[in-house]
């Protein structure tokens, strides 16, 4: 299985992972055992996706059943919004933990750079965006009191690997002056209609690994109501025709656009052959011309925005 080194602490991160994003909870420990009995090893989830308990039951019953050992899987899980705080960050790293049934986790990720009010899980679990009146409150917690409770994490023993999501490169840089452990990860949006050319390079430049999420552009986003009408990735010309040529779906080919380029995948499928597919990108080549085609579809189309929700959220602004 191809992996990406980590930079801190040479631990090898598949290249291709399973996201858990959307996947529902009635369907999740068994969609996570599966993939598991296809060769999947690295499983990305988050707080805010509500389905830890039953992504960490499949995990269990993988392991039960010995189909794979704790160590060899790659378990990424992401802080939210609403616990900033450094009194809150270790408190709900355990949480998240006791939802997996695990002791640690191999990459734990600051999923927005924005802090907001903290609501207590015995309240609401996941808090989501809102308030209980449906209202955006934000919290004046400094990314550098977050980060400092994230390293809290390593030398705790709770997580690995600690790293960012959704941050453009003002963010990433600023945490680079006062990190004592620097981002090993950052996630990202990131395909053919958002290819984030400068921000890849900032990262290679620091050795900071990259993962892509919504690899297939606007498909993830149709069942949102939030595809902002843009053409189908998966139906376009460019990648029929590449396709086409490998003799491989659309979907392996824009996989393979990022991870030919050392970037991380995370696609989700509920559907077992595109789910062995997908896993199964790496199989082929795409030429230097097919890989700048596909990066000229860029328009800058960014599907996953906070600031949609609220404009104090605009941290692409």
């Amino acid at each position: 299985m191809a992996t990406v080194v980590l930079k801190r602490t040479s631990q090898k991160m598949p290249l291709v992972g399973f996201g858990l994003w959307k996947v529902t909870r009635s369907t999740c420990a068994d969609t996570v055992y599966n993939a598991i009995k296809s060769g999947y090893r690295l499983f990305d989830g988050a707080g805010d996706y509500g389905n830890e308990k039953e992504a960490g039951d499949g995990v269990r019953r993988a392991i039960q059943d010995g189909l794979v050992k704790r160590e060899e899987l790659f378990i990424t899980s992401k802080l939210w919004n609403t616990f900033h705080a450094k009194e809150h960050v270790g408190a709900l790293a355990k949480f998240q933990l006791g939802l997996w049934g695990i002791d640690y986790f191999d990459l734990f990720l600051v999923h927005f750079p924005i802090a907001l009010k903290y609501v207590d899980p015995s309240h609401r679990y996941p808090p989501e965006w809102f308030g209980d009146d449906g209202k955006v409150y934000l919290q004046n917690t400094p990314m550098s009191e977050t980060w400092a409770a994230m390293e809290g994490l390593v030398d705790a023993g709770l997580a690995k690997n600690i790293g960012l999501s959704n941050c453009q490169g003002s963010i990433l840089l600023d945490v680079l002056r006062y990190a004592k452990y620097e981002p090993q990860v950052l996630q990202v949006e990131l395909h053919p209609y958002l290819t984030q050319e400068a921000l890849i390079k900032l990262c290679k430049h620091f050795g900071i690994a990259v993962t892509a999420y919504s690899s297939f552009g606007p498909q993830s986003y149709v069942e949102l109501g939030i595809d902002k009408g843009t053409p189908s990735l998966l139906e376009h010309n460019v990648i029929a025709s590449i396709s086409a040529t490998h003799k491989k779906t659309p979907a392996q080919v824009l996989l393979r656009w990022a991870t030919q380029q050392g970037i991380a995948v995370i696609p989700k499928s509920n559907n077992q052959d595109r789910l062995v597919a997908n896993l199964d990108c790496n199989s082929f080549d795409l030429s230097d011309s097919e890989i700048k085609n596909l990066s000229a579809l860029n328009i800058n189309l960014r599907l996953n925005d906070p600031g949609d929700i609220d404009v104090q959220m605009s941290v692409f602004a």
